[in-house]
């Protein structure tokens, strides 16, 4: 699955800190494809157990942290764990099937 990461149109480079919870009920490889994020900004990538992230050439991957992790079974719970977690979740998406998953991160 290709995850497209762009900031929001009133956003020119986004600069700020990003944690992802990247959920399957089966091993993926998530490819990462990336535009205008600025260099050297701490993301994190919690990938479920036998997931694995693929990043772009680049500066990117230097700052970028992946982590495999036993999330909860289901979404409502896994909702719930990463409000606790984080204090606050600003998007969530379920996808059933799907090649590619585009993201617009910002304020």
């Amino acid at each position: 699955v290709t995850l497209h990461l762009n900031p929001i149109s009133s956003v020119h480079i986004h600069q700020k800190p990003l944690v992802f919870l990247l959920n399957s009920p089966l091993p993926l490889v998530w490819k990462l494809k990336t535009e205008r994020l600025a260099p050297g900004i701490r993301r994190v990538f919690f990938v479920s157990l036998g997931s694995i992230v693929q990043f772009e050439k680049g500066n990117f991957s230097l700052s970028a942290e992946t982590e495999e992790k036993v999330f909860p079974e289901k979404n409502e719970h896994l909702l719930q764990w990463a409000q606790k977690e984080y204090g606050a979740v600003t998007s969530f998406t379920e996808l059933k099937i799907s090649r590619n998953i585009y993201i617009k991160v910002g304020e």
